[in-house]
């Protein structure tokens, strides 16, 4: 039986975000990029740096990609705000990543029918201005075994720079 805080059905938090980096990995496999796991990269500011395991990534091409398979907390469609601060964390992770890279983040698809947007669109909605320009985030679609990229233009819809009315 699952605990409270894992996701229906599975084994553990651990075993879901290793089958959804598997899932990522071969989704890119079929648009032919190769990616490697745990690509050891050194970050921080400044001249003092340390050694941070990526997801996924390629030396060779200069890719690093941070996967996340969150969903919007059950049963309704509540906003995950934990998971959220590790979305943050991870755009700091790219933040201070050299520039020279490619950042993807691969998250999982979840549409909530209440809010009508899914997780990473509210996420780009409401943290957007955490996220580094050069950060691509896609959505993948785990029953089609597809992804898409999410604009980027979105970013600027914060809910601060919205006008009032």
């Amino acid at each position: 039986m699952s605990k409270p805080h894992q996701r229906i059905g599975s084994k553990s938090n651990t075993h879901v975000g290793r089958e959804f980096e598997l899932a990522t990995k071969n989704y890119f496999i079929t648009i032919g990029l190769e990616l490697s796991k745990d690509i050891k990269i050194a970050i921080g500011v400044d001249e003092q740096k340390k050694e941070h395991a990526f997801d996924l990534g390629c030396e060779e091409e200069k890719i690093l990609v941070e996967c996340k398979s969150h969903k919007w907390t059950a049963p309704n469609d509540n906003v995950p705000s934990a998971k959220l601060t590790v979305w943050n964390e991870a755009m700091y992770y790219f933040h201070v990543s050299p520039s020279n890279y490619r950042k993807i983040f691969f998250v999982l698809r979840d549409y909530s029918n209440k809010r009508k947007e899914t997780l990473a669109e509210y996420y780009i909605r409401t943290y957007g201005h955490l996220i580094p320009f050069e950060v691509e985030i896609w959505e993948f679609d785990e029953t089609k075994k597809t992804a898409i990229q999410l604009p980027l233009n979105k970013r600027m819809q914060s809910d601060a720079a919205k006008p009032r009315r």
